[in-house]
């Protein structure tokens, strides 16, 4: 990967630089260095065993990097001042776990009191994920999806600058993780920096702004989905699906074989597949543009650009 420059405290919410880490003689992180910009929703993705986890507890200053600087909003990790910059951040775990005889919102009165935050904001936080019409019961009765959308409440707490969510949406229902992410999208427009580590790469495809591909301790590649898919690793191929009259179908046929072209034609009815290079886009949409009644461009999933670049294990639904 192309070197970055010295860690940037004034426009990176996070900014780590040669960031080393082990366990014991376990080397988990090897010379990782990444920057994520201020109000960015930030996507963590990585095989098991790729150091998604120890990032976390980093960032969050749970352990300490065995080498290098990381800056959290603005402030050195390692310093003691660190633990007033915690306040400002928030954290979901994969399993949110909590007293199970306490109500819900017992338990955002708890979480609000080790944080110093007023007992009131609690209220209008479990209204927004929800759960108003079971503050009151015990937790013991939640299902898994309201264990995490009171855990989401929890880590709402304060109004944090940076959000960590690590895999957030477990035991959520299509409805319910798309009102976690127009949760989220709230915290965003207000400012607050979030950063997501999910194995579920279809649900985060088109929901982040910025991708960190993690893979056995070090840094894969960084970027936009766009950039990504551009990148040495990612896929070359794509797939442009044309609606064509089956009268002029064949002549369609016959002019894509006359391209000097690798293409792979493939029909179904009406409609033509065409795989191809993404350098050889523009000259098939050309062909295709005359006679075509619509056209449809299949790029590179999130999965297939993970897959690309040696990504294992992750789940697409």
């Amino acid at each position: 990967m192309t070197s970055l420059p010295a860690s940037n405290t004034t426009e990176a919410a996070v900014s780590l630089r040669g960031i080393r880490h082990r366990y014991g003689p376990l080397t988990v992180l090897q010379d990782v260095s990444f920057d994520i910009a201020h109000g960015a929703m930030f996507g963590l993705i990585g095989h098991n065993g790729a150091g998604k986890s120890t990032l976390f507890k980093l960032m969050l200053g749970l352990i300490t990097p065995c080498a290098g600087t990381l800056h959290v909003l603005g402030q050195n990790a390692a310093e003691p001042a660190f633990r007033q910059t915690r306040r400002r951040v928030g954290y979901l775990p994969e399993s949110f776990l909590t007293y199970d005889n306490l109500s819900g919102q017992e338990v955002l009165h708890f979480f609000a009191d080790l944080k110093h935050i007023a007992r009131a904001a609690c209220a209008p936080l479990l209204d927004l994920v929800g759960l108003t019409h079971a503050a009151a019961r015990p937790v013991q009765g939640y299902s898994k999806g309201m264990r995490q959308r009171l855990g989401l409440a929890q880590a709402l707490l304060g109004e944090p600058d940076l959000i960590f969510l690590d895999e957030p949406t477990n035991g959520l229902d299509p409805q319910g993780i798309a009102d976690f992410y127009a949760i989220l999208r709230t915290a965003q427009d207000r400012g607050a920096t979030i950063v997501i580590t999910s194995h579920i790469l279809a649900e985060i495809e088109h929901r982040v702004d910025q991708l960190l591909i993690m893979q056995s301790g070090t840094v894969a590649a960084q970027g936009t989905l766009r950039q990504l898919r551009t990148g040495t690793h990612a896929p070359r191929m794509l797939t442009i699906t044309a609606t064509i009259a089956p009268a002029l179908q064949a002549g369609v046929r016959a002019a894509l074989a006359a391209l000097p072209l690798e293409l792979a034609l493939e029909e179904h009815g009406e409609q033509l597949h065409v795989r191809c290079a993404r350098a050889d886009k523009m000259a098939v949409l050309r062909q295709l543009a005359a006679c075509a009644d619509d056209i449809a461009i299949q790029e590179s999933t999130l999965e297939q650009v993970f897959l690309g670049y040696g990504g294992t294990h992750a789940r697409t639904h």
